[in-house]
């Protein structure tokens, strides 16, 4: 079995039964399985290559009364699919306003009814609600003929068939005529018209919540200014590939992932990461596409261009997780499924109950259109798939990529998290903590005779003893006859003197005399210890230590405080982690685990009923990790594989794991709403309008109503903002197009150089 995934854009939906209709349809196939997305008006195929194809697919759809296309990569897309929605909207506008004058004098007589002077001739209702009906009504037409031709039943049909009921009726009591009876041009007229209004902001309002793709497309410059054989040249972005040296001035946003070589500055990586403080850049340094250049200029080797860059991969990832459906989804769906067919059976039944009961079968006429006109299923289809999209992109504009919409639904169940200590409360590096000269030793001579010995080395500790140093400025001192002794220490002349850096132990077989109760109080408890001797004498002692995140402790604290229990699992010894769960104030922790100790572990409190979030960084968390209800991934850079956490954390920071669960009890709450107002909203309408207490004109606003209210409930996630740290600047920020490089138009020469 050849499994292969396709994603369809859907054309000729108009309500949540569509969408059903259309899911099912797909999944009759075998080794086809298919989830259709309303709000996006996309399909997400997974399906056996040997079973079917994508063309077969797509005629599965047409057959269905509808149309597909495949859906073009999310990284192009959005300019293209910007201009299809422009223009649909203002063909739209055009046809509700052409519409709403014609219905104005029907609706002003209405208001007037009680004055016969300003009722208007009968001839002339028909005249002014013909066009409305079968001009401005096509598309109910259009709708309903596709949606029966493939076998099923959708909003279109409802609306049709009230709107036309009223008007044949209407018709009838005119010409044949039939005395007594009234007409209700108006209803059907008023009914299609604030219809088309509701779908009218029904679209701009999806238009919003689809947004998020957009804006991070805006971050891209049109233009580069591109570096070759000295000469600076502005060019269009697609123009520049893998190792084209190019510069981004101060102010300018950075076009494609990206090495620095020459040039310091601080990058504002707000837009990509979340993260709200300016980032320092040096030579060798990584900047990615959509960053700003906030001060000197860079010169930068471009390392990933156009859909290789993390912007892609992010936007790519960010349209799946909009396109996924959510388990929560499943209610909406079932009630789609039948919405239609029950309300034609609920609308029958009040048209012949109010008929014998009332005895005019004009009024239960106008009833069961009522039925017809306020039932919709959009609300019910719009609920769930508009507060996924809002609450994707709003995680991806602060730095939390979602992989599908299960995963965001699952991280707002987490009731206990296990966390690693390497890299994710910890910085991953040792650092220099401390350093104890002794009598007759500055920890200046302490440091540069470290350093020394260390210089060239590529092991963390040297790296940390060089790092320190070179901080005070110090240069090493010239060295001869250097030897590594493997896993104790080095050594090396200096003129005469032989000197020395390793562990306690190797010093000590050299002859120095070591103090083991001044040992055990310089190690303390998460520290690793290395001396420096001059011949026979002991320099000092350098202290290094796997530091403490700054934003791990109160990291903590917030989860703690959400309610979440949080397990520190270390393959550390017991030493180092007890002192880091100590100072992250974690109370459950266990030392000198394995990888399958740490997978074992999730698996017995899973096994207790919990729902286990897991945090790590390492391939040894990978067990643990799969084991987990939903992983977290921290700080990934511009090669990482973004979908291999449920969800991915741009920002190193352990905060981001309490934003991202805020994030997701926020849109589940947003989806628990919008599903509730629906379906009471449907419960409560229908009824009133089967005994008349809602006329097709109220039921028809209420219709448009409800569905605009949904989406509108929904964008008030864009207020949302993360967890645990002063996000008000990185979320409030615009996101504006990133401008091109002024005073040169693509292809001309900058007079300047770079040197």
């Amino acid at each position: 079995m050849t499994q292969q995934t396709i994603d369809l854009k859907l054309n000729g939906m108009t309500c949540a039964a569509c969408a059903a209709r259309i899911e099912k349809v797909l999944n009759r196939s075998e080794g086809v399985h298919a989830a259709v997305n309303f709000a996006s008006e996309t399909a997400h195929v997974e399906f056996d290559a040997e079973r079917a194809s994508p063309q077969s697919l797509i005629e599965a759809v047409r057959k269905a009364g509808y149309d597909a296309s495949p859906a073009v990569d999310p990284f192009t897309a959005p300019e293209r699919d910007a201009e299809v929605e422009n223009e649909r909207y203002r063909k739209d506008l055009a046809v509700f306003a052409v519409a709403a004058l014609l219905t104005s004098p029907l609706v002003a007589q209405m208001v007037f009814m009680f004055d016969d002077h300003m009722m208007l001739p009968v001839w002339f209702q028909a005249a002014l609600a013909t066009p409305v009906q079968f001009w401005a009504g096509a598309r109910f037409y259009r709708g309903a003929w596709n949606a029966l031709r493939g076998g099923a039943a959708n909003m279109d049909v409802l609306v049709a068939l009230g709107t036309t009921a009223a008007y044949f009726y209407s018709l009838a009591v005119w010409l044949v005529p039939l005395a007594g009876q009234h007409v209700y041009f108006e209803a059907a007229t008023v009914v299609i018209t604030l219809v088309l209004l509701g779908k009218l902001l029904e679209g701009r309002a999806k238009a919003k919540t689809a947004t998020a793709i957009r804006q991070l497309l805006m971050l891209r410059p049109p233009t580069v200014l591109r570096e070759r054989d000295g000469d600076v040249t502005e060019i269009p972005l697609a123009e520049l590939h893998v190792g084209d040296v190019f510069v981004v001035r101060a102010g300018a946003r950075v076009p494609v992932d990206a090495r620095v070589l020459t040039g310091e500055s601080t990058v504002d990586e707000a837009m990509l990461t979340g993260e709200s403080r300016p980032v320092a850049k040096k030579p060798q340094d990584t900047v990615l596409a959509g960053t700003v250049n906030e001060s000197g200029p860079l010169r930068c080797e471009a390392i990933a261009v156009g859909q290789a860059t993390l912007l892609a991969g992010i936007v790519r990832q960010v349209a799946a997780a909009q396109g996924s459906k959510a388990p929560v989804q499943r209610l909406a769906d079932a009630a789609s499924a039948w919405f239609v067919p029950v309300v034609l059976v609920l609308a029958s039944v009040t048209l012949v109950a109010n008929g014998f009961v009332l005895g005019d079968w004009g009024a239960a006429l106008i009833r069961a259109t009522a039925v017809l006109v306020i039932a919709c299923p959009c609300a019910l289809g719009l609920a769930t798939p508009t507060a996924l999209m809002v609450g994707v992109g709003q995680g991806a504009r602060n730095g939390i990529l979602v992989r599908d919409a299960a995963s965001l639904e699952r991280a707002e169940k987490i009731d206990a998290l296990v966390v690693d200590k390497t890299g994710t409360l910890t910085a991953g590096a040792p650092a220099v903590v401390a350093t104890i000269a002794q009598p007759g030793f500055t920890t200046i001579e302490l440091l540069r005779l470290a350093m020394s010995l260390e210089a060239g080395a590529t092991h963390p500790l040297a790296r940390a003893i060089v790092a320190n140093a070179e901080s005070h400025e110090l240069a090493p001192l010239p060295l001869t006859q250097v030897r590594v002794h493997a896993g104790r220490g080095a050594s090396a002349l200096h003129g005469t003197d032989v000197i020395r850096l390793g562990s306690p132990a190797f010093l000590a077989e050299s002859g120095l005399s070591i103090d083991e109760s001044a040992l055990v109080k310089v190690r303390g408890e998460a520290q690793t210890i290395v001396g420096v001797a001059r011949d026979t004498t002991l320099a000092g002692w350098i202290v290094l230590a796997d530091t403490l995140r700054p934003d791990a402790a109160p990291a903590i604290s917030l989860l703690f405080e959400s309610g979440i229990a949080v397990t520190m699992l270390t393959g550390d010894h017991p030493a180092p982690a007890r002192a880091i769960a100590k100072a992250t104030g974690i109370a459950d922790w266990r030392a000198e685990q394995l990888p399958e100790d740490k997978r074992a572990f999730i698996a017995s409190m899973q096994r207790e009923g919990k729902i286990v979030g897991m945090v790590g960084d390492g391939v040894n968390d990978a067990p643990a990790l799969a084991q987990a209800d939903v992983s977290f991934a921290m700080g990934a850079g511009a090669g990482s594989a973004l979908s291999a956490a449920d969800l991915t954390l741009l920002r190193n920071d352990l905060s981001g794991v309490a934003s991202a669960i805020d994030l997701s009890r926020a849109t589940l709450s947003k989806i628990r709403q919008n599903l509730f107002f629906a379906l009471v909203y449907n419960v409560l309408g229908i009824p009133l309008a089967a005994l008349g207490l809602l006329t097709p004109p109220l039921a028809g606003a209420a219709m448009a109503a409800s569905s605009v209210s949904v989406v509108a409930n929904a964008l008030l996630l864009k207020r949302w903002r993360p967890a645990g740290r002063d996000a008000t600047v990185v979320s409030a920020r615009k996101l504006e197009p990133a401008p091109s490089v002024p005073a040169a138009a693509p292809g001309s020469r900058w007079k300047e150089r770079i040197r």
